[in-house]
């Protein structure tokens, strides 16, 4: 495991790629071995998996949430959560912002933009993103902070398909950081690609990718 990551990681730091740790399903004590080799960001799908694994870890983790995130959820992270990856709707970044103003603290967000030909993910639409972006609506969310975008390719084969997908977002990216964000430099994170695809998504322009099985293994 060790070797793999230390490669990995590496090669993404000479290209300024920020390495989130899938640590999913993964025990305290693989994370640990990771932490000890230098890893501090790790990403976890599930909001109950990752209260129990950061009351158990040092503090100076930055934890991810990368899954879908239900709004009875945020609650339990917004205390302590380095950054919310999967926004996919206007009622969860309300609920994020009013759990922010209770923990008296701005939460950093990805807006998660549909860019998959697969029904089962979740994401916003270019549109719902547009609605979010323009008129007020994020000023009067002044507890989150949209840090960027965040999209999951469709699963095939296929490098062209995703390639394709992958830059449409970094398109989109661009383009909304022009306009709506011009002079907020926070605005600055493309979070694409996983274990099978990031190669192809740093190609198209990411620079923040969630990798699990290539560094700690297949799972059991």
């Amino acid at each position: 495991m060790t070797d793999n990551y230390l490669s990995i990681s590496r090669s993404l730091r000479e290209v300024g790629v920020t390495l989130v740790a899938v640590s999913k399903t993964r025990t305290v004590e693989e994370i640990s071995k990771m932490y000890a080799a230098g890893q501090r960001d790790f990403g976890e799908n599930k909001v109950q998996e990752l209260t129990d694994k950061a009351a158990q870890l040092p503090d100076d983790i930055r934890w991810h949430l990368i899954g879908h995130l239900q709004k009875n959820k945020v609650k339990y992270i917004a205390d302590f959560v380095h950054l919310i990856h999967s926004v996919d709707s206007l009622a969860l970044l309300e609920e994020i912002n009013k759990r922010g103003a209770a923990a008296n603290r701005v939460i950093p967000c990805l807006l998660q933009i549909f860019i998959a030909s697969e029904p089962t993910k979740f994401g916003l639409s270019e549109e719902e993103a547009l609605a979010i972006l323009s008129g007020n609506t994020l000023k009067e969310l002044p507890h989150v902070r949209i840090d960027g975008l965040m999209g999951m390719a469709t699963m095939t084969e296929d490098a062209a398909v995703i390639s394709a997908e992958f830059n449409g977002l970094r398109q989109l990216f661009t383009q909304w950081k022009q306009i709506y964000f011009q002079d907020a430099p926070h605005f600055n994170t493309l979070s694409m690609g996983m274990s099978s695809d990031y190669e192809l998504a740093i190609a198209a322009g990411s620079n923040m990718v969630r990798i699990g099985t290539l560094l700690f293994g297949p799972r059991n």
